[in-house]
C-alpha cells in the first residue's frame, strides 16, 4: 500500500482498469468510462478547487465525451453542475483564473461536449459548449433530465447536499438566494451511457472539494464525509462505512490529507473495522474511561477482586454512571486489572513480581470487551523491566479494547525490595515499551492503545521530557495516582503538570478508603483540571 500525495503526477497510471455497461452505447450516444483505482490507497491533495476537481477527474474517468463545469467562486453553478454531473453520470470540474488544468483534463477526457452552468466560460476551443443558467429549468431543458424537485442547501452543507446526489431520482441543489436569472439554454447534450458504477470505491472526502465530492458520485463512488478530520481512525461513521466493503479501494480526497503522517497504516486500520468500547478507533478525546481498579479473587488489591466476574462488570457500570450526568462525553466503564503484582517474595525467578498466567485473566479480559469496558493491563515489575513483562501478554493486547499501564512505583533495582523505598523507571525504558506497542498495534491494525504510566512523585519518572509521544498508535496518559486529602492531591497533579508535553493525556485515581476524603465524581470533574481522561477507584 502507497500514500500518494501528489495526485497530478500519481494519477496517471491509475486509468487501467475500467468498467463499461454491457449493452454498447448508440449511435451519436457520449461515452463514459471509468477508471477504478489501482491502489489501496489514493490520495487527492490539491489545494485549489479546480486542481482538486481534474485530481480526482483523472482517478475515476478514463474517458468522458460530456463534461459538466461551473466556476469555483459560483456557488449556484457549482451545486447545479453537481446534480447535473451525477445525475449523467459526467465529471464536473470548476474553472478559476489563470488556472490551465481544466483545459488539459477536457483533452485528456476526450471531451466532446461540455455542459457550462452559470456564469462560467470553458476553458477549451475545441469542444461544443452547451451553455445553462443555474437554473433546473435551463438544465433540465439542456440536459432531457427531469428532476423530481429542488433542494435548497443552507450555507456550510454544500458537501453534505452534494455526498448525498443519486442518479436515480435526480434532484437540483439549489443554494439561498443564489440562482441565476434566465430557464433557457443553448444548446443540448447528446445522451449519455451511463458505465457500471466503481461501487468498490470509497471517497474520504473533508469537504473541501464540492466538485470533487460530486465527480465521485457521478462515478457511482460512495463518498463519506470526515468532518475536515484528516485521520480516518477519527470517525466511527468512517470506520463504520470502511469496514463494510469486502475490499475496498480507498481515495482521500482533501488538501489536509497531504500533510497527514501515516495516512496508509490508518487506512488499514479503520479498513480493518475494529472500535474501542464507546466508537471510533481514537481514545481521546472523545469519551471519559472510568475503571475499577485491582486483581481479580483479590479483594485486599483493590475494588475489582471484591466480587466475582458478572459482579465486576455490574460494579465497574455501578461506578462510572455517575459521571454521565456531569460530563459530556460518552463515559466508558473499565477494568484496571494488576497483571503483574509486586511480591514480598523473590519467587522463583528472583523479580519480587507474580505474572499472572494469561489463561487466568483471559476470561475477565473477553467478558469485559463482550460489555462493552475498556481493560488496561497494569504491571508492577519487581527487578524485572517493563518491557519483558508486557511481551508475557502480548495476545491479550492484541484484542482492540485492552491497553497497557507501567507502574513505576514498583520497579525495583537489584538491590531493592517492595516498600522499603518508591521504586522509579528512567524514560528510556519505557520508550522501549512505546515502541513494541505501537508496533504491535500498527502491525496488527488495532485501534489506539491506551499506555498508563502511573506517577504521584517526579522522581519516579526521571527523563519524562523525553517520553516518545511521536507514536499516533498510542494515546500517552500520566495517571496522578496518589492517595489523601483532596488539597495535597491537586497539589501533586499540578507539579506532575507542570511543564509537561501537550501530547500527554491525564488520569486520576479516587482511592475509596485511604482518600481523606475521597472527591464524588461531581468534586472530581469539578475541582481537577482539566477534566481526566481516566478515573479509577481503588
Amino acid at each position: 500500500m502507497r500514500s500518494r500525495t501528489l495526485p497530478l503526477v500519481l494519477t496517471a497510471g491509475l486509468l487501467a482498469a475500467c468498467t463499461g455497461t454491457d449493452d454498447g452505447p448508440d449511435e451519436g450516444d457520449a461515452t463514459v468510462t471509468l477508471s477504478a483505482p489501482g491502489e489501496q490507497l489514493t490520495v487527492v491533495a490539491d489545494d485549489g478547487p479546480a486542481a482538486a476537481s481534474v485530481s480526482t477527474s483523472r482517478v475515476l474517468f478514463e474517458r468522458s465525451d460530456v463534461v459538466v463545469v461551473a466556476e469555483a467562486d459560483d456557488r449556484a453553478g457549482t451545486l447545479l453542475g453537481s446534480s447535473a454531473a451525477v445525475a449523467l453520470g459526467v465529471p464536473l470540474l470548476v474553472v478559476e483564473p489563470g488556472a490551465a488544468e481544466v483545459a488539459d483534463e477536457l483533452d485528456r477526457l476526450g471531451a466532446t461536449h461540455v455542459l457550462a452552468v452559470g456564469e462560467v466560460e470553458p476553458p477549451s476551443d475545441g469542444v461544443e459548449v452547451v451553455t445553462a443558467p443555474a437554473t433546473p429549468e435551463a438544465v433540465e431543458q439542456a440536459t432531457g433530465l427531469r428532476f423530481t424537485g429542488a433542494e435548497e442547501v443552507p450555507a456550510g452543507a454544500d458537501a453534505d447536499a452534494v455526498a448525498g446526489l443519486v442518479a436515480d431520482p435526480p434532484v437540483a441543489l439549489r443554494g439561498d438566494g443564489t440562482a441565476s436569472s434566465g430557464t433557457s439554454a443553448e444548446g443540448s447534450l447528446p445522451a449519455v451511457q451511463r458505465p457500471d458504477p466503481l461501487e468498490d470505491t470509497f471517497v474520504l472526502a473533508t469537504g473541501e472539494s464540492v466538485a470533487g465530492i460530486a465527480t465521485a458520485r457521478a462515478a457511482g463512488a460512495r463518498v463519506v464525509l470526515t468532518g475536515g478530520a484528516t485521520d480516518p481512525r477519527a470517525s466511527d461513521d468512517v470506520v463504520t462505512a470502511l469496514s463494510e466493503a469486502p475490499s475496498p479501494s480507498v481515495v482521500a480526497l482533501g488538501a489536509g490529507f497531504a500533510a497527514e503522517d501515516g495516512l496508509d497504516w490508518k487506512t488499514a486500520t479503520a479498513l480493518k473495522g475494529d472500535q474501542l468500547p464507546g466508537g471510533g478507533q481514537l481514545l481521546f478525546p472523545g469519551r471519559l474511561i472510568v475503571a475499577l481498579y485491582g486483581h481479580p479473587g483479590t479483594s485486599s488489591l483493590g475494588l475489582l477482586g471484591e466480587q466475582d466476574l458478572p459482579g465486576a462488570i455490574d460494579r465497574a457500570r455501578e461506578v462510572a454512571a455517575p459521571y454521565e450526568e456531569v460530563v459530556d462525553t460518552p463515559v466508558v466503564p473499565a477494568f484496571e486489572v494488576i497483571a503483574t503484582v509486586a511480591s514480598s517474595g523473590a519467587g522463583e525467578d528472583g523479580d519480587y513480581s507474580y505474572e499472572a498466567p494469561v489463561e487466568q485473566l483471559r476470561p475477565w479480559v473477553e467478558a469485559a470487551g463482550e460489555a462493552g469496558l475498556y481493560v488496561v493491563l497494569d504491571l508492577q515489575p519487581g527487578r524485572t523491566d517493563f518491557l519483558t513483562q508486557a511481551k508475557r501478554y502480548e495476545e491479550l493486547l492484541q484484542l482492540p479494547h485492552v491497553g497497557l499501564a507501567l507502574d513505576p512505583e514498583w520497579r525495583l533495582r537489584p538491590d531493592q525490595v517492595h516498600l522499603t523505598e518508591i521504586g522509579q523507571v528512567g524514560v528510556d525504558e519505557v520508550n522501549q515499551v512505546v515502541t513494541w506497542l505501537a508496533d504491535l498495534t500498527r502491525e496488527a491494525a488495532l485501534p489506539q492503545k491506551l499506555l498508563v504510566l502511573h506517577q504521584f512523585q517526579l522522581r519516579m519518572l526521571p527523563g519524562r521530557e523525553r517520553l516518545d509521544l511521536a507514536r499516533e498508535e498510542l494515546a500517552v496518559m500520566v495517571h496522578a495516582d496518589g492517595q489523601g486529602a483532596p488539597g495535597a492531591k491537586l497539589g501533586t497533579w499540578a507539579a506532575l503538570r507542570a511543564e509537561a508535553q501537550p501530547e500527554l493525556a491525564w488520569g486520576w485515581k479516587n482511592f475509596i478508603d485511604e482518600d481523606e476524603p475521597m472527591l464524588s465524581p461531581a468534586e472530581t470533574i469539578a475541582r481537577v483540571s482539566p477534566t481526566p481522561d481516566l478515573i479509577s477507584y481503588q
